[in-house]
């Protein structure tokens, strides 16, 4: 075993490594500091987070796989962000999330560490973080919660959300009908059972190689999730005698074949901020183009809510991320490697498909072209993106007249009024959400079909929007538009009557007004300004500093790697 980083701290007799072992006595013997590599678990347990509050039983089984390898377990308690609690939105707190997980993983004497997350931002955070310290980092996903049901019929946690309130708003559902679906809604622990934006980035995270192979997707009740921690809790010593870093593994091909995985079974576009502002702290190039140009041949494969039917208990009963890649690939990076050293493709061999509607074939899929598509237009010099799999066909190509919303609150102000200007060929436009406008760039993109047209039965339409959507979420949906109206972009100088064309086909999104017109137009000053106009703490940092979506919204001081040396003693 080569000397460890944690040997900087606790190798000598002088007064510093004293401190450094006698305080760490309580519950550590001494030949914990024996050279035995010391590992943290970067834990994202919470109860304000609901689907991670399991990881303290998951982290047990970690713990016994890193003792039983040779290794020190160490319980490190990260930061945590509950997509569903945190106001204004969790999206705010991820790049903190990200630089704080990094700097308690540079701060503290250790080796490798385990990265324990499962609800949307905290997959991602740890990654970031992990990419930018560059320590010895394994993913340990979460897992999704089992399939409830309300009156017979599975719920898709989120998706049925927002379907079961448009129901009630359409008169169609009771109010004490939905309400009473709400205990049927959360079955047991663990992260969304949709393929919303925490099963993703838990199935991106393995394409990437990042977690150990075959676990992604495994329900957190299931007994082979803690069977799967004890196996991480061993490999990830296994990686610290190799050094092998996520430096080593991440590669291009690597993303690629995130890409290909998030087209194959239809993720969130959530994925494509997340995956940017990882490949960010890389210092890998990509770009939301390489998902139109990698993922929109991708077929789309698995038949999960919120673009088909199923949930994420039967995705894993029917093969799983692998018996998915088995099919595609051919679209893969072989050379492309996981954190056990292998290249993902090796374990692709025996992967099975065990139920064809679930999974279908290569040559049987639910639309022959899938991924995300990345729009652009007077209306997004810089880019918007649109999951055609989520949307309605008749909607994909469309022309009508704008509604403008300049916040959230003026949407919830004006939409449900009977004598709103709209009708179903309209396009409902949403600024003031990107990252500095709300602040944040929350998932309100999908907003509400106004309550006239849905008494009429109209279920979609097409809405634009400088925020993001959630993963659970469906409809025809344009999002990410960037510029943002806060940072100056054309969505600012959208007027309610404008003619919207929407192309996905062409990859357009315009608006019908000359550029002169457009020119001569002062931009909204309720869309343009931060809604909370931050003086002081994080929320002041953030705006002052954030991105613009098309990057992946990170920080730009955040961008890069840093390293994992720390210079100075702290005594």
């Amino acid at each position: 075993m080569p000397e460890q980083r944690s040997s900087q701290w606790y190798e000598g007799t002088d007064r510093n490594a004293y401190i450094h072992r006698a305080w760490m006595r309580r519950g550590l013997p001494a030949n914990a500091f024996d050279g035995r590599p010391h590992i943290a678990i970067a834990n994202t347990a919470s109860d304000l987070t609901p689907c991670n509050s399991h990881f303290n039983e998951v982290a047990e089984s970690v713990k016994h796989g890193i003792s039983e390898a040779g290794g020190v377990p160490l319980n490190l308690p990260v930061v945590s962000l509950g997509e569903t609690q945190v106001r204004p939105t969790a999206m705010l707190w991820r790049n903190m999330a990200a630089m704080a997980i990094e700097e308690m993983l540079r701060a503290n004497p250790i080796d490798g560490v385990v990265l324990l997350g499962g609800c949307d931002k905290t997959i991602p955070a740890l990654l970031m973080a992990a990419a930018s310290v560059d320590l010895p980092a394994v993913v340990l996903p979460g897992g999704p919660m089992l399939t409830g049901t309300f009156r017979g019929v599975a719920l898709g946690c989120g998706t049925d959300v927002w379907r079961l309130s448009e129901e009630v708003r359409a008169g169609a559902l009771s109010q004490a009908q939905f309400l009473k679906s709400e205990s049927s809604m959360i079955r047991s622990r663990g992260h969304c059972n949709t393929m919303g934006t925490a099963s993703t980035m838990a199935v991106v995270a393995e394409a990437l190689g990042m977690v150990l192979p075959g676990l992604a997707g495994t329900p957190a009740p299931d007994s082979r999730l803690l069977e799967g921690a004890h196996d991480t809790g061993r490999l990830v010593v296994e990686m610290v005698a190799a050094q092998r870093l996520p430096s080593s593994l991440l590669s291009r091909g690597s993303f690629l074949n995130a890409i290909v995985a998030l087209a194959a079974v239809g993720g969130s576009t959530n994925a494509v901020v997340h995956l940017l502002a990882i490949a960010g702290r890389c210092g890998i190039e990509l770009s939301q183009d390489d998902f139109d140009s990698t993922g929109s041949d991708v077929p789309l494969l698995v038949d999960l809510q919120p673009a088909g039917r199923f949930l994420m208990e039967d995705f894993h009963r029917a093969g799983g991320l692998h018996a998915v890649l088995r099919e595609v690939r051919d679209l893969l990076d072989p050379t492309a490697l996981t954190v056990t050293g292998r290249p993902l493709v090796s374990y692709l061999d025996e992967a099975e498909i065990f139920d064809r509607e679930v999974i279908r074939l290569r040559a049987e899929p639910l639309q022959p072209h899938a991924g995300i598509a990345v729009l652009y237009g007077n209306l997004a010099p810089n880019g918007a993106v649109i999951k055609p799999a989520a949307a309605s066909d008749h909607l994909l190509q469309h022309r009508g007249r704008a509604m403008v919303f300049d916040s959230v609150e003026d949407m919830h102000a004006r939409l449900d009024d009977p004598d709103l200007d709209v009708d179903a060929d309209s396009v409902l436009v949403l600024r003031g959400c990107g990252p500095k406008g709300y602040p944040g760039m929350p998932e309100v993109a999908n907003l509400p079909i106004p309550t006239k047209l849905l008494k009429l039965g109209v279920r979609d339409m097409v809405r634009i929007c400088d925020g993001r959507m959630s993963g659970t979420a469906y409809g025809t949906v344009v999002l990410h538009v960037s510029p943002e109206a806060a940072a100056g972009g054309p969505l600012s100088l959208i007027s309610t009557g404008d003619i919207v064309v929407l192309d996905v086909p062409g990859r357009r999104i315009d608006v019908e007004v000359d550029a002169a017109e457009l020119g001569r137009r002062e931009p909204a000053a309720a869309s343009t300004a931060a809604y909370a106009n931050p003086t002081r703490g994080w929320e002041r940092l953030y705006v002052d500093t954030v991105q613009q979506a098309d990057t992946g919204a990170d920080l730009d001081f955040l961008l890069g790697s840093s390293g994992s040396k720390v210079s100075r003693e702290s005594h």
